[in-house]
């Protein structure tokens, strides 16, 4: 086992496939995987799935995955004590629900950060899709929220992916809706208020289902439902189309107030909103400082933090 095979694992990872690693490392992909397959066979385990979607890591990929990790940053402060060579690039990916928060704390962290070099990514995606990759270790932290609802079904699928579940706050529902609605100056609404408006969602694919759904409730029947993939798009249509959709109710940075009002529903429902890690990972610097950054945003908007 060498550090340029660790290198290897970890920029598989990363790249998310085979090829692009290999373009990206300046090796051919037989040669990479060659690479791969003689440090599997002298390890006695499998790191990577193979098929003909791509890769993935097994169980004891992403195990041997956080150590091969500590290795490299082990062997950087080495070369930074005695070779005088600059630190490793600071890392760290998040995928998140549409959050506004979620997004605001993450230009808190890059602003604070004081790194010379990062690369830092976050990726506004649905609700599985969050879950795996937190799982396979492209992200190093998920965001989404459990509710009465959906809790025994995402909690069984955590669990599965030996994933770890942080209630960051509880948040009481909300919806947003535009200034000239009618309903923007009550300071309650139903559902049976709503029912005339669009009912906006975010889709979350062929295989979504009601348990993933970033809406913690939705009519019973609306002859106008419109699906989105992206939180300007639904915004717009907000505006445009005098819809809805249910939230979170927290409402800072890039919400514009003086089109978009948040009116808190009529429900029993709440959302517990929280941060996913994989129990195998240690979180880097970088995504410590994220957390931070999420809930002191969070606690400015009034909320009270869990934990």
């Amino acid at each position: 086992m060498t550090l340029l095979q660790l290198k290897y694992i970890v920029k598989i990872v990363e790249c998310g496939s085979m090829n692009e690693a290999s373009h990206e490392l300046y090796v051919s992909q037989p040669a990479l995987s060659s690479s791969v397959k003689e440090l599997e066979n002298e390890l006695g385990i499998e790191i990577f799935i193979r098929s003909s979607q791509g890769i993935s890591l097994t169980v004891d990929g992403a195990e041997f995955l956080t150590y091969a990790r500590q290795v490299l940053d082990q062997a950087a402060l080495l070369e930074e004590r005695y070779k005088n060579a600059k630190p490793r690039k600071q890392l760290c990916s998040v995928s998140t629900q549409h959050y506004m928060f979620a997004v605001e704390a993450f230009v808190e962290m890059i602003n604070e950060t004081l790194a010379d070099e990062y690369e830092f990514t976050i990726r506004e995606t649905r609700t599985r899709d969050i879950i795996n990759q937190v799982a396979n270790m492209l992200s190093e932290i998920g965001i989404l929220y459990l509710s009465d609802f959906n809790k025994d079904v995402i909690g069984k699928l955590l669990r599965e992916k030996h994933l770890e579940f942080h209630p960051l706050f509880r948040a009481p529902l909300h919806v947003f809706l535009a200034r000239t609605n009618p309903l923007a100056s009550k300071e309650r609404v139903t559902m049976e208020d709503l029912k005339p408006y669009p009912f906006i969602q975010f889709e979350q694919g062929e295989e979504g289902s009601f348990y993933f759904a970033e809406e913690a409730v939705w009519p019973e029947y609306n002859p106008k439902q419109i699906n989105v993939n992206d939180r300007a798009t639904i915004l717009n249509f907000i505006i445009g189309l005098n819809g809805y959709t249910v939230c979170t109710g927290i409402d800072n940075g890039d919400l514009n107030n003086e089109k978009i009002v948040t009116v808190p529903l009529e429900s029993d429902e709440t959302m517990l909103v929280g941060w996913i890690t994989n129990e195998r990972a240690k979180l880097s610097k970088a995504a410590e400082n994220y957390v931070a950054k999420l809930k002191e945003v969070v606690a400015a908007q009034g909320y009270r933090l869990i934990g």
